[in-house]
């Protein structure tokens, strides 16, 4: 809390009495980015020209914001939802809600034609957790173009539509 306040040039006592605690801090932030990203991704989810360049472009959406803002992904995902109960609950909460909003758009892909409402939640929450897992991975190897990784994951699941 002291380094954030001198980075943002206020005293500790201010960047408590706005957040409350560190837990505070850690969940705007937590908010702020989980809205992010899902605004991105729901805006991927309609990007016209059918289901390959819709997985495309959705794939393209989460590991740009994670290219974009690497060291706030890994803190949500790595220490503050491990120090802050509620911070995981906002990620577990955030990855939830695309799943339900993914297999919304699966059920009405037309090139899927008709998915039955379980098969769409169980393949949208397994979408949701194995880019979630490739974008971990891709951090660690950053000698792997992102536009490699997206063709990569794209193939696969369109292939696994078909």
């Amino acid at each position: 809390m002291t380094v954030i306040a001198a980075e943002a040039g206020i005293t500790k006592p201010i960047l408590y009495r706005h957040f409350g605690d560190k837990g505070g801090l850690y969940r705007e932030l937590a908010a702020r980015y989980t809205d992010d990203l899902l605004g991105r991704l729901r805006g991927a989810l309609t990007t016209r020209g059918g289901l390959q360049v819709r997985t495309r472009a959705t794939i393209d959406a989460y590991l740009a914001a994670v290219e974009e803002q690497p060291q706030v992904y890994r803190f949500l995902l790595e220490r503050a939802a491990v120090e802050d109960e509620s911070v995981r609950g906002e990620v577990q909460g955030f990855v939830r809600r695309f799943g339900d909003e993914l297999a919304a758009g699966i059920r009405s892909e037309p090139a899927l034609g008709q998915v039955d409402e379980t098969r769409a939640l169980v393949w949208a929450h397994g979408i949701a957790g194995m880019v979630q897992a490739a974008g971990d991975w891709w951090l660690a190897h950053p000698d792997v173009p992102r536009a490699q990784v997206v063709e990569e994951l794209t193939a696969l699941l369109v292939a696994g539509f078909a």
